[in-house]
């Protein structure tokens, strides 16, 4: 399954993806976050634990896998119509669905065993992707599948996000493990998209929709065997959706944790603009094939390289200082859009902007560490959701906008109006900071 990779997630990212007796959830020794003010060791402390390293592999295996679908069901449903609007549906279903699985199914993440919910849900998609390769599939049924995925991976993301707690600690180690995560949807979208394609060249799509059944199914093996068993977090009776419903109302009613929740969403909502614009922009430059490309990975680029250095050059309390200021600067540089740059200056504009997304690590820290633990699957699940569904929502109001304004107008007020949101979604959490965490309570107490 895969993260929201965009930013993501991967992002989006698009979807953005696990006997014995039960183990108590308290992490290994080994996942003891570091003491406070020291300067970060980096991310080779968070590959010294056992589980991260299944977790880790896990999580690029399926992202590969979810990337090779993407591209072969965007191909086979094209070859099926000739049609490139449903071409560009089967990219679309991949965001949309999220948003009944992170509010529906969300309670599922703290009701079960972490473990068994996270193989379960490999398992499902493994089962959704295999009908996608028999001859004679019908489009409805391909597009009805893609929509399951979508469903199921915010999940599986959830669930993952509250394992990594369980694993990491709450600490600095459960930031650089996540920001870790974020780095390979990154990466994977880099390559992914080019082993797709040569992937093409000497298979069919249908073909090639069996690379990912296999990497669901590793995925699954590796979680099963390489991570423990764990207690769930909740014993809630009632229904399923119900519950979920009503552990969504509870964060939701906490100021701080929705101020926290906004500032996940409203930036991606305005940075996916460039790159769902990135072919008409490339068309306007004469970049050709070459340029878009470039295009399209200079984002990812500057968040790769903005996660890295603050991961391992920044100190935690530094990393949660510059949290703020970052967020408010990141989308500055769509206002360069104005000016109309050439391809060169375009791009540094999008790298530059891509590194300020390393402002994420300060709020992973404040997320995991004021939702409760009973309640921690079902946030991170609602914030997987709600981070692709902006970021879906995001990209179609970005080709309205240029539609009306052009492409250059619609970045440019992409990083006007994104600018002033992030500024404010910023100040709410500054005003919801507290010294004891005292004056918030989502358990219910």
């Amino acid at each position: 399954m895969q993260e929201a990779p965009t930013p993501p997630p991967a992002t989006p990212a698009m979807p953005p993806t696990g006997a014995g007796a039960a183990a108590p959830s308290a992490s290994p020794p080994a996942a003891a976050p570091a003491e406070p003010g020291t300067a970060s060791a980096g991310y080779l402390r968070v590959f010294a634990v056992r589980e991260f390293r299944a977790v880790f592999a896990a999580h690029l295996l399926s992202m590969l896998g979810v990337i090779v679908a993407e591209v072969a069901l965007s191909v086979l449903v094209y070859d099926l119509t000739g049609s490139p609007l449903m071409s560009a549906l089967a990219w679309a279903l991949g965001f949309l669905p999220y948003v009944v699985g992170g509010t529906l199914l969300a309670g599922v993440a703290d009701r079960f065993p972490a473990r068994r919910v996270l193989v379960a849900c490999d398992l499902v998609c493994a089962a959704c992707v295999v009908p996608m390769t028999a001859q004679g599939a019908p489009l409805a049924v391909l597009l009805a599948l893609r929509c399951c995925l979508a469903v199921v991976s915010p999940v599986f993301a959830g669930t993952r996000m509250a394992t990594l707690a369980d694993i990491l600690g709450d600490g600095d180690l459960f930031v650089l493990g996540r920001s870790l995560l974020r780095i390979t949807a990154q990466s994977a979208l880099l390559a992914g998209f080019g082993l797709g394609g040569l992937l093409l060249t000497v298979a069919s799509p249908r073909q090639a929709l069996l690379v990912t059944v296999a990497t669901f199914l590793a995925s699954a093996a590796l979680l099963r065997l390489g991570t423990r068993r764990r207690p769930a977090r909740a014993r809630s009776g009632g229904a399923l959706v119900t519950d979920s419903l009503k552990g969504a109302g509870r964060i939701l009613a906490d100021r701080r944790v929705r101020a926290l929740l906004l500032l996940f969403w409203v930036p991606p909502f305005f940075t996916v603009a460039p790159e769902a614009l990135s072919a008409p922009y490339a068309d306007e430059l004469g970049a050709g094939s070459a340029g878009l490309g470039l295009l399209m990975c200079a984002l990812p680029a500057g968040a790769i390289a903005g996660e890295l250095y603050a991961g391992s050059r920044l100190r935690p309390v530094t990393r949660e200082r510059v949290a703020l200021p970052l967020v408010c600067v990141t989308l500055l540089p769509y206002l360069g859009y104005a000016l109309h740059p050439g391809l060169a200056v375009s791009l540094i504009l999008l790298v530059v902007s891509g590194a300020g997304s390393a402002y994420t690590l300060g709020l992973d820290q404040w997320i995991v560490r004021d939702v409760p633990d009973e309640l921690r699957g079902r946030a991170m699940t609602l914030l997987t959701a709600g981070l692709m569904t902006f970021q879906g929502v995001g990209m179609a109001l970005a080709g309205v906008a240029a539609e009306l304004v052009g492409v250059t107008g619609a970045v440019t007020g992409a990083g006007a109006l994104g600018t002033l949101c992030c500024v404010l979604a910023a100040r709410e959490v500054r005003r919801t900071e507290t010294r004891d965490g005292a004056d918030h309570d989502v358990t219910g107490r």
